[in-house]
């Protein structure tokens, strides 16, 4: 039988901190990109080929960096350590369209979104969503 999304949520949150870094912004990346369709598909009247545009400007490594600074001033002690521990790690991956520290700041980013979410912390998590939503404004919306 399959499970609902909520279903999925992670139930031991105490093993977090093993968690490799790079896994963190990986799971982050799939949460937030969730999180911006619903945003867009909530907010939007625009026909289903017009989405990924509007996703892009949200998601890219950009954007990404963008919020990655406006929250440098409004994250706990905890979460800015997570947030610079993935901005840090040695990825083996290269930015297709971005800047290096842009696509370094998106990596931190999207750690510390998979962080959040694994820790099942969903208050905080959409807290941290509203900063990145602001921070881009209304493209196209």
């Amino acid at each position: 039988m399959s499970k609902n999304f909520l279903e999925t949520m992670p139930k031991n949150p105490d093993n977090i901190s093993e968690i490799q870094i790079l896994n963190l912004a990986y799971i982050g990346d799939a949460v937030f990109e969730i999180m911006v369709r619903t945003h867009i598909i909530n907010n939007t009247k625009s026909a289903a080929n017009e989405l990924h545009n509007i996703a892009k400007a949200y998601v890219s490594a950009g954007a990404q960096s963008e919020m990655y600074k406006a929250l440098e001033g409004v994250l706990s002690e905890k979460e800015m350590s997570v947030m610079r521990r993935g901005r840090n790690a040695k990825s083996y991956t290269k930015a297709k369209n971005a800047s290096i520290n842009d696509y370094r700041h998106a990596t931190g980013l999207e750690a510390l979104i998979g962080y959040l979410y694994l820790k099942n912390e969903v208050q905080r998590l959409m807290e941290i969503f509203e900063i990145c939503i602001k921070t881009v404004g209304n493209p196209l919306l």
